[in-house]
């Protein structure tokens, strides 16, 4: 019964990474001083920031790309309309980004 509980315990773990918006990877980081500096001197102040570290970079460039294909159709089969999913996609990306206040 001890190893069905584990093993319980194991998948739930690795579910709440899977569907956690930026994986594992912010689960186990411990924050530093001057993220924590930053978060509180933020306080209400809820705008969109880009992290400077190239992999927290790409984390939100993806985060940000699959909001956008969430809200579209589905992707496309055809090699044809997925260049055009693709590009639009980018476009979207790409005006989402030049709406960012630049911090």
């Amino acid at each position: 019964m001890f190893e069905v509980t584990l093993l319980f315990l194991a998948m739930l773990s690795i579910a709440a990474c899977a569907f956690f918006p930026l994986g594992c990877s912010m689960l186990f980081s411990p924050k530093s001083p001057q993220q924590s500096d930053a978060a509180s001197d933020s306080g209400s102040n809820s705008e969109l920031r880009v992290s400077e570290d190239s992999t927290l970079k790409q984390s939100f460039l993806t985060h940000l790309q699959n909001e956008i294909e969430s809200a579209l159709f589905p992707r496309p089969t055809d090699s044809i309309l997925q260049r055009h999913y693709d590009t639009l996609v980018s476009a979207e990306l790409e005006n989402r980004l030049a709406a960012m206040p630049d911090s």
